[in-house]
């Protein structure tokens, strides 16, 4: 070998590469690798020095991560409620605010049947009746409409036109009132539901709220068309509006105004209890306590006669039976007027005489008065009942709340006003002022029992928050 081969082949062999495995890795996915590497070692070793001070052995909701947790665990699919777990106070705020306007247009409706103002409107425009007549040609339009009616002909024949005024206004009141309630219940509805201000069940009882305000104003067109056509009430009886339909109305109004009502002070008690989970629980097992029982029943059961006595109190006024009998508690020479009078064959419809008993009940004076009479009666001896019991029980005495006696208190009290309401408007031919808060005395006797009941009756949603809300303290404190 010569000394040029040598010196060739020594040189081919320092400067050719060399097939290892390192010369076909990526140099910067190796240092990436090793950078993860030590990234991880890092994090490790932070974990384990720095667990001791519980910065990181806090749960993920300390540094907001519950959503970026809930997607890894989910493999990347994040599943976000569209509604919270509890409802805004400003919801409840705004509920009750809209069960004293209807608490409002209850009463301002009573006022216009008291005043026969109801069946001054004859139609039925809801957006182009929002106006009323403007000039003179619009009042003896409306006027001319008026004096078509089986009232103005029976009635009031003899009516100048600013009388009409003044009754038109009053419907025209009560009607503009009405659709102020459903819109300022629709829109603020639509609001809350989309800026999600709501839980899932609160949408939908609101959402059941607002087909029943849209409901109420289709009853109250179509208790005023019973009172324009001379074939819905009996030939030669006074224009009114059907009884029937009346109820229905005012019935409607008071679901209305209820569930408003309790939705509303449900939310605020939803907040309070939320707000300390360890003395609700101890309040639910209070008010859970078999000793209980009987009181809570007697509370609901009491709620539905206090309703049933206001619609019966519907029957009286659609019928005007209050102007029969102004004595109390008799009813002519004995408690009750004669049977013949109570079941007379002069409301029956049928041959038979079949349907004799339920049409005195719901169309004859005399017995609808006298059916009110008991039923605000058994109103009242329930209510002191009740309330005796509260007293003269140890047991319940002792395991009564103090927020459950208070409202008892106030059912008493709203039950003994609106008896001596009652009672006087009876006695002096039902004026306006005593007739007229009687009836509202009626909305507030059912509001307070409504009241009494949110303290007394355990909800189930908030019970299962706050035991989710132990749970989730109890784990913690474990971890």
């Amino acid at each position: 070998m010569t000394p040029a081969t040598s010196v060739f082949g020594a040189l081919r062999r320092t400067t050719s590469p060399r097939l290892t495995r390192t010369f076909f890795t990526c140099q910067h996915a190796s240092k990436s690798s090793a950078t993860n590497k030590t990234t991880r070692r890092l994090i490790g070793s932070t974990a384990s020095s720095r667990s001791g001070d519980g910065l990181l052995s806090r749960p993920p909701t300390a540094f907001g991560l519950t959503s970026l947790g809930s997607s890894l665990q989910s493999g990347g699919k994040s599943r976000v409620k569209f509604f919270p777990e509890t409802s805004d106070k400003s919801v409840a705020y705004w509920l009750l605010g809209s069960a004293a306007s209807v608490f409002g247009i209850v009463v301002f409706g009573g006022l216009t049947r008291l005043t026969e103002s109801g069946l001054s409107i004859t139609e039925w425009r809801p957006v182009t009746g929002s106006l009323p007549p403007r000039d003179a040609s619009d009042w003896d339009a409306e006027f001319t409409k008026y004096r078509s009616s089986p009232e103005f002909k029976l009635l009031n024949p003899h009516m100048t036109l600013d009388e009409f005024k003044s009754i038109y206004y009053m419907e025209w009141t009560h009607r503009i009132w009405g659709r102020l309630v459903g819109m300022s219940f629709l829109l603020p509805a639509a609001y809350f539901i989309a800026r999600r201000k709501v839980s899932a069940p609160m949408a939908g009882k609101i959402v059941g709220i607002a087909g029943l305000v849209g409901f109420q104003g289709f009853l109250g067109w179509w208790m005023v068309k019973s009172g324009l056509k001379d074939d819905l009430f009996a030939p030669g009886s006074h224009p009114r509006v059907s009884q029937y339909r009346l109820t229905a109305h005012l019935g409607t109004a008071f679901l209305c105004y209820t569930a408003m009502l309790w939705n509303g002070v449900s939310i605020l008690r939803e907040h309070k209890l939320l707000a300390n989970p360890q003395a609700a629980r101890k309040l639910f097992e209070r008010l859970k306590s078999p000793n209980l029982r009987v009181f809570r029943r007697s509370v609901g059961a009491l709620a539905v006669l206090v309703f049933c006595t206001a619609m019966s109190g519907g029957l009286v006024a659609g019928l005007d039976a209050g102007l029969i009998y102004n004595e109390f508690p008799y009813m002519g020479t004995g408690l009750t007027p004669p049977k013949s009078e109570l079941f007379s064959d002069f409301y029956s419809h049928t041959s038979d005489r079949s349907d004799m008993w339920w049409r005195n009940a719901l169309e004859n004076p005399s017995l609808v008065q006298l059916d009110h009479r008991i039923l605000a009666t058994t109103t009242f001896t329930s209510v002191m009942g009740l309330w005796a019991y509260t007293k003269l029980s140890p047991t319940v005495k002792k395991m009564l709340p103090a927020a459950c006696r208070k409202g008892m208190h106030g059912v008493v009290g709203f039950v003994c006003l609106q008896v001596a309401l009652g009672i006087s408007t009876l006695l002096y031919l039902v004026p306006l002022p005593l007739a007229s808060a009687h009836q509202a005395g009626s909305l507030a006797l059912l509001s307070s029992v409504i009241i009494l009941g949110g303290r007394t009756w355990v909800p189930r949603r908030a019970a299962r928050l706050i035991q989710q809300r132990l749970a989730h303290s109890r784990s913690r404190i474990r971890g």
